[in-house]
């Protein structure tokens, strides 16, 4: 079979079994909120946290709750990596340096899991199980909670309560996210993905040198690191590991894992507002942008464009063979467009265009479906911005989904869509301007610059995904990409909870003749415009400057 046939039989398959959830999953999630009883588990968690399930909280009070859950989450998580040593199953690992546990104490409560160590030889059992895999549930529970809490200022009116952060985070956590862990769990390891507690042993190759193989609890925490859009692995070399992603069969099983809860929210959102037609019109954005996406990428690397390349026959540098340049190019444009950031094919290896697009996917702002939660709620606050701009074509206030998109909401919109780019270049800036971060770049040229903006915009997008060539080690890189993930995560759901509680405020209006209707095809064109435009804008200098100049060279 040809790679291009396995390349479209993969996609195929995919895209069907997507659509196949859409509903059922979307419906399902959807109801977790609507629900008004609570599970046993849950009322025990409540009664130990001391939280009262049925108290609505302001906006501001959901935002503190959030930071406040989050802030915990850091300490514990740089508390267990500097005690690791002490910790059953350490298996031999040292206590994580300071400046390195920060930095995955920041990535992985932030859902980035940008990683600046090698899994099997920094981190114990203990660490990987309680504190890393223990983030990934929560930062993909926190990023749904957020959205919902956003969906609420659409569906309530003259209140200044978006729900309860704390039933919210539970409710994800035990109704969607661990059951279906358990699934996905089973199946990847009916696939070949190693799940035990076998610590290091050593053999010998037959070249007769030892070589360490390191076991682990690795299928358990695989399938949260996709469908939690997570990304982090338990291996330096991420889903590229055997032990990791085995098989053809798991690479498209970990790819599903990664879109299918993101695709299923704008079911949820139509239920949620009571009107499928508007989850239909997010879905296909989303899906179009993503199927553009995977079908560039898979392109420039099918053309393996420049003389290496061109001599080697195919761009397969950096690529496993067991998966190929479809397998490979399919895994990256999923992984970028959501805030996973996981890999199975070194990025920097990518043809100049190739790895433009995967740069590219990551500054639409992940919405295309983007991360659990954060993907939807972004598409949401573009939209808005799309009403506003549809509104001042014809002189009205612009209304989407019975309330107005008055100055308060568009400046809430506007420090939104500012702050990501914003971090992202702030970091990419400082690190050029100063010799210290100048120095571990090891590829000169437009190549070194797309590493650093790449860098960057992964941790300020929370993606993780990283384009190798850039010694982000250093204490530099580990310091700013901390606090540049932190703020790229926290800024924008404060503000996103801001608009949700003016919105809540706001007496519903009904629909009039000049009403621009956002369930038609002429909403979501105007839709995609505005995402492509204001990437262009923001970003094109540094693009120009990097991708287009190599690809163009």
């Amino acid at each position: 079979m040809s790679s291009s046939l396995a390349g479209f039989l993969q996609l195929g398959l995919l895209v069907v079994a997507l659509a196949a959830c859409y509903k059922p999953l979307g419906d399902y999630i959807a109801r977790i909120f609507t629900s008004e009883k609570h599970l046993r588990a849950e009322k025990a968690l409540y009664k130990t946290m001391g939280v009262e399930a049925d108290a609505d909280q302001r906006w501001g009070t959901y935002a503190r709750s959030l930071l406040a859950f989050s802030l915990i989450s850091v300490l514990f998580l740089y508390l267990i990596q500097r005690i690791q040593e002490w910790l059953p199953y350490s298996n031999g690992m040292a206590n994580v340096s300071p400046v390195t546990a920060f930095n995955t104490a920041a990535s992985f409560v932030t859902n980035t899991n940008w990683q600046n160590y090698s899994g099997e030889s920094t981190m114990g059992y203990v660490t990987q199980m309680a504190g890393l895999a223990v983030q990934n549930f929560a930062s993909a529970a926190v990023g749904i909670a957020i959205v919902v809490a956003m969906i609420r200022g659409f569906t309530r009116t003259k209140t200044d309560r978006l729900g309860n952060f704390w039933v919210d985070l539970t409710r994800v956590t035990i109704r969607l996210l661990l059951p279906m862990s358990v699934i996905g769990a089973i199946i990847l390891t009916a696939t070949g993905v190693v799940d035990n507690f076998s610590l290091t042993h050593t053999i010998s190759t037959l070249a007769h040198t030892p070589q360490s193989i390191v076991g682990g609890p690795v299928a358990s925490q695989e399938v949260i690191k996709e469908m939690g859009n997570n990304g982090g692995g338990f291996y330096n070399a991420n889903s590229a590991h055997p032990f990791e992603n085995p098989s053809p069969f798991s690479n498209w099983f970990e790819i599903f894992l990664i879109l299918v809860i993101p695709f299923a929210l704008p079911r949820a959102f139509g239920k949620l507002v009571n009107d499928n037609r508007q989850g239909y019109v997010l879905v296909a954005v989303m899906a179009s942008l993503w199927l553009i996406s995977v079908a560039g990428i898979s392109y420039f690397e099918w053309q393996h464009a420049g003389p290496a390349l061109q001599s080697a026959g195919a761009a397969m540098e950096g690529k496993e063979v067991r998966f190929g340049i479809p397998g490979s190019s399919l895994f990256a444009g999923s992984t970028t467009a959501t805030s996973t950031g996981a890999v199975n094919s070194f990025h920097d290896s990518f043809t100049a265009f190739g790895g433009g697009i995967v740069l590219f996917n990551m500054m639409l702002g992940e919405v295309v479906p983007g991360g659990v939660g954060a993907g939807l709620y972004g598409l949401l606050m573009l939209s808005m911005l799309t009403v506003f701009v549809g509104g001042l074509m014809v002189g009205r206030t612009p209304e989407y989904l019975g309330k107005k998109i008055r100055p308060p909401e568009m400046k809430y919109a506007a420090l939104y869509i500012l702050a990501t780019p914003a971090c992202a270049l702030t970091g990419a800036a400082l690190s050029l301007g100063f010799k210290a971060p100048r120095s571990v770049i090891f590829n000169p040229g437009p190549h070194g610059l797309t590493e650093v903006i790449y860098a960057y915009t992964s941790m300020a997008n929370n993606n993780g995904s990283a384009f190798a060539g850039l010694g982000t080690a250093a204490t530099w890189y580990q310091v700013t990409g901390g606090i540049v993930m932190l703020l790229g995560r926290f800024a924008p759901e404060i503000f996103v909870l801001a608009l949700g509680g003016s919105l809540a405020r706001q007496q519903a209006v009904p629909a009039s003749a000049g009403t621009l209707e956002t369930h038609k095809p002429l909403f979501a064109g105007m839709l995609v415009g505005v995402i492509i435009i204001l990437v262009g804008l923001t970003y094109f200098p540094a693009l120009a400057l990097g991708p287009f100049a190599e690809g163009l060279h």
